[in-house]
């Protein structure tokens, strides 16, 4: 994002290895995996348990998402969510520039890939989508400005009534408490996570209330809640993999 723009980023790495194909911003660290027999299969644990926005938003109109990567939530989303349109804002033309390795839908009236800044786009888009995914990040990890409250006042703002928000974030991150609490704040509360569902990577749902009154993504976030509050929590590690059967076998495709 702009401030990290003052020198050129690392060059991308592909590497292919048997039926695995990976997508690295810096040696060792895979942004993105996938398998070249399966494109549409999610292998990253993380990647998993962003879907269960589907438990808060189950049949979204639009869906946001920042950073695009190897694609997995984009690829995944367009199969098995048919009448859902997708937009994935990409600041790197480079990034772009390998969907065809990743095997990426091409952009059509349901798909769109912008080359963007998304701390301007989404400031300039009110109310825009149902549910958005946050996953912008560069070879030195998330850049603050992803993390600020300016942007994620605006991601409330660009959200719908009954929406949701989803962050992928470290919990070794120096400021993750920071912006825990900062999305705690502007979304009054309306926070949780799946506890211990994709080791250090904290998968935060944040809801944007109804209007008129509480609707299934608050519920869904105080069901999260009550389950941790009273020892549940292991029952949130089930919910990535049971999610995803639900949503291939809603959409009649099972062969990812």
């Amino acid at each position: 994002m702009p401030d990290r723009q003052s020198s050129p980023p690392l060059p991308l790495r592909v590497l292919t290895d048997g039926d695995r194909r990976r997508l690295e911003f810096r040696p060792g660290m895979i942004q993105s995996e996938m398998l070249l027999s399966r494109p549409n299969h999610l292998l990253l644990r993380y990647v998993r348990a962003m879907m269960c926005f589907t438990l808060f938003v189950p049949r979204p109109r639009h869906i946001l998402m920042v950073g695009l990567g190897g694609g997995s939530l984009l690829k995944f989303c367009h199969r098995h969510l048919p009448d859902t349109r997708i937009t994935v804002l990409e600041l790197r033309a480079d990034v772009i520039a390998l969907r065809e390795q990743f095997k990426l839908p091409a952009d059509d009236a349901r798909v769109r890939i912008i080359e963007t800044d998304a701390l301007s786009y989404i400031a300039r888009h009110p109310a825009c989508a149902d549910v958005l995914l946050l996953d912008g990040y560069d070879a030195d990890g998330l850049p603050p400005a992803l993390g600020s409250a300016r942007f994620y006042a605006d991601c409330h703002r660009a959200l719908l009534p009954g929406g949701v928000l989803v962050a992928n974030l470290f919990s070794y991150d120096p400021h993750y408490r920071a912006m825990l609490a900062r999305l705690m704040q502007i979304f009054h509360g309306a926070v949780c996570h799946f506890h211990g569902i994709a080791g250090n990577n904290r998968i935060i749902f944040a809801a944007r209330p109804e209007c008129a009154a509480p609707g299934r993504a608050m519920r869904v976030t105080r069901l999260v809640r009550w389950r941790r509050l009273l020892g549940m929590g292991f029952l949130n590690r089930l919910l990535p993999g049971w999610q995803l059967w639900r949503l291939r076998g809603r959409s009649g495709r099972n062969d990812d």
